[in-house]
């Protein structure tokens, strides 16, 4: 690499100040050829000069010897052609000196200053030559042709190099720039990759909490019911076959509409399944836009078909035929909602009212449904639950989930979700949703 920065030399393999091996192997092999042409040249030059022939050929070898630093020290390559040019000799030592210049980094003021002595140094050693050739009368030529040949001669050995080097230099450093903006591609690419993975994991992470909140709500109350009925069932089986046949069709009902629930549920997660087949390399740039994807659905699931609040007269009228006292109060004007404000408020009542099934079995239950300008609240309380006797306690299992999952539900609107104990002993579950429509 012809240039005076160290920025490859950490990479590279050759001695010394060398990047690559046969980039040393060239400037060494340069270098004795350019002594060679100098110490020829330095016979004649210790003839003109009166100088032993030997002090001609040492110098010469000196001076051509200095080509193997072109690429460590261009300056001080191209200031020794500078010099050795009255002895007429370098030819090869200014050529490759002045290519390695322009192709350096070096500010392109110090590089027109160096090419413009070596041009000024030919000039004047070529005005001088050819003015003596024609005084000696080896030419007879006018004088108008000493300057155009001093002047030809001065660009023919600058101007190629010069400009070639130039090229060369202004190429490598646009081969330099695209390479390091590949690399920063490279780089940029694997980090969007990074955190396309972790939105794909956090869309997955979301959706399954949704799903688990969607499950809960399904078989927790239907289930729960059910268990409710079963138990008053057993109760009153020999006591009133009536009222035990009226319980049993409750829970076939129950357990079919939680089996369509169910179904359905499936059926949603089912849709847009494609075969199996062999994995195929995905590129970078379509794993952003898959996550994208992934996190988006997230957000367009929960705008499913689901429960609304025209449901909710058949909500409370389930727990009341499960033995609940149940009494729904209903303030403002009932109008339509968001699709996703309407299931929620109906999973949120609903939810209230299994955990008054599993916690307070037998106590009095009160729904408010508040319709406001700018929000929809609702708010469930139980009183505190009976003594109950062992036959008719149901024994409902908790989970533990149904309040987180409330509350995240209700969050994820940007409502306002409030639960916990009464100063009466029972429980209250409070939530408010802004009335998207």
């Amino acid at each position: 690499m012809t240039t005076t920065g160290e920025a490859h030399s950490t990479a590279g393999t050759g001695p010394w100040w060398w990047v690559r091996r046969r980039s040393a192997v060239l400037d060494v092999g340069l270098a004795a050829v350019s002594a060679v042409e100098c110490a020829v040249e330095g016979l004649r030059f210790a003839d003109s000069a009166g100088l032993p022939v030997p002090v001609g050929m040492i110098f010469g070898l000196i001076a051509g010897s200095v080509l193997v630093l072109r690429r460590r020290w261009p300056v001080a390559v191209v200031l020794v052609s500078v010099a050795i040019t009255p002895a007429q000799m370098g030819f090869l030592l200014g050529v490759m000196g002045l290519y390695t210049l322009a192709a350096s980094e070096l500010p392109r003021r110090i590089i027109g200053a160096l090419a413009g002595m070596s041009l000024a140094g030919t000039m004047i050693v070529g005005f001088v030559r050819t003015h003596q050739d024609v005084v000696r009368g080896d030419l007879t030529i006018g004088d108008w042709f000493v300057p155009f040949v001093a002047i030809t001669m001065a660009l023919g050995v600058t101007a190629p190099p010069v400009l070639l080097g130039l090229y060369v230099g202004a190429r490598r450093r646009l081969m330099e720039s695209l390479r390091e903006r590949a690399d920063s591609l490279e780089r940029e690419l694997q980090l969007l990759a990074e955190r396309a993975e972790e939105r794909a994991e956090w869309a997955r992470s979301e959706e399954r909490r949704r799903i688990a909140r969607e499950m809960h709500d399904v078989v927790a109350h239907r289930v729960s019911l059910m268990v409710v009925h079963a138990a008053a069932l057993q109760a009153v089986a020999r006591k009133d076959p009536e009222k035990a046949v009226k319980n049993a069709a409750l829970v076939g009902d129950m357990g079919r509409q939680a089996l369509t629930e169910l179904r359905e549920m499936l059926g949603v997660l089912r849709v847009g399944e494609v075969p199996v087949r062999a994995a195929e390399p995905v590129p970078l740039a379509g794993v952003g836009a898959a996550a994208a994807a992934a996190a988006s659905r997230v957000v367009a699931d929960d705008g499913a078909e689901g429960p609304c609040l025209a449901e909710l007269d058949a909500l409370v009228g389930q727990s009341r035929e499960a033995g609940m006292v149940v009494e729904l109060l209903v303030e403002g004007e009932s109008r339509a909602y968001a699709r996703e404000v309407e299931q929620t408020a109906y999973r949120v009542v609903q939810e209230a009212l299994t955990n008054v099934h599993k916690h307070a079995a037998g106590a009095k239950a009160r729904v408010r449904l508040a319709h406001r300008a700018a929000e929809i609240a609702m708010q469930v309380e139980n009183e505190p639950p009976p003594a109950l006797d062992s036959a008719s306690d149901a024994r409902l299992p908790s989970g533990g989930n149904g309040l987180v999952g409330m509350k995240e539900r209700v969050a994820a609107l940007g409502g306002v979700f409030v639960s916990g104990p009464t100063d009466a002993g029972g429980f209250r579950v409070s939530a408010v949703l802004p009335a998207v429509r």
